[in-house]
């Protein structure tokens, strides 16, 4: 009788143990947000919440649509293509510095859309009687017809048939072969650009980039550079009050260089939205 009654007592004991709860206390996980940093293809680390990029000298070229370019590749495209500019000034007379500067302006120093599907550089259109290959492309109006052609060399040689061939262009042959300032004004007289900055467009090419020594390498001991007359109306000034006047063969670049300032300072300093400028214009040189 004993054993029975602890028998009962222990299995109480056990049951009353069982039924307690255990209480756990969780553990807190604390996460901490860490400051990140992205690298950019260049190998410069930056700041994930605000980048800085250094800037660089760049312009606007036409190409049939508005491009901007870096000097670098400006004269990428004057090193692969000045041999072919100066042949074509030997076999069709037309100026290399003068070529070689359409060619910069009109295609984008090679990065328009038009030349890089079409290997288009000076936009010319299939007009009539054009059997070759073309593409279509908005310009004045939308889809336009565009040739095309298989090597950049077809269309420099098409461009200066382009030229000889049109009555309208005959005077541009009488001018010195090595008178680009003469040639870029021609042309313009001439109808092949409706853009009346277009000889200033030209001529500051060819002087910033130094494009007539491929016209000296062409004439040899007959080449004279041309000398560039001023306008006594818009000769280069400064105003003494911080601003410049702008003068033919003037670009933002060359007007840098003289007052020791970037072209995008001075574009910031102008509020400007690109580095198109016009003969008289006054633009500051001080903020």
């Amino acid at each position: 009788m004993i054993k029975k009654i602890c028998l009962l007592l222990t299995l109480a004991l056990v049951v009353s143990c069982g039924s307690s709860k255990v209480r756990t206390t969780p553990t807190k996980i604390t996460t901490t947000k860490k400051h990140t940093t992205v690298k950019s293809h260049s190998g410069t680390t930056r700041n994930n919440s605000s980048s800085s990029e250094n800037s660089r000298p760049s312009e606007v070229l036409e190409a049939t649509s508005k491009i901007k370019v870096t000097t670098e590749i400006v004269n990428a495209y004057i090193g692969k293509f000045n041999e072919t500019a100066k042949e074509n000034m030997r076999n069709h007379g037309i100026p290399a510095s003068i070529t070689l500067a359409q060619g910069i302006l009109e295609s984008g120093a090679g990065v328009g859309t038009l030349c890089i599907k079409a290997n288009n550089h000076f936009g010319i259109k299939c007009h009539t009687g054009w059997t070759g290959d073309s593409v279509r492309h908005d310009d004045d109006a939308e889809q336009e017809c565009f040739r095309k052609y298989s090597d950049p060399a077809e269309s420099f040689r098409d461009h200066s048939l382009f030229l000889t061939t049109r009555s309208r262009y005959a005077a541009l042959f009488k001018l010195p072969k090595g008178d680009y300032a003469a040639w870029a004004k021609g042309l313009k007289s001439a109808g092949y650009a409706t853009d009346p900055k277009y000889p200033d467009k030209l001529i500051g090419l060819i002087e910033r980039y130094e494009l007539y020594k491929y016209d000296s390498e062409v004439l040899g001991s007959g080449y004279t550079k041309p000398v560039i007359k001023k306008d006594t109306a818009t000769v280069s000034v400064e105003t003494g009050a911080g601003t410049y006047r702008v003068a033919q063969g003037d670009t933002l670049y060359s007007i840098s260089r003289k007052f020791n300032l970037t072209v995008d300072e001075l574009m910031k300093i102008n509020n400007l939205t690109s580095n198109a400028i016009s003969i008289g214009q006054v633009i500051k040189v001080k903020s």
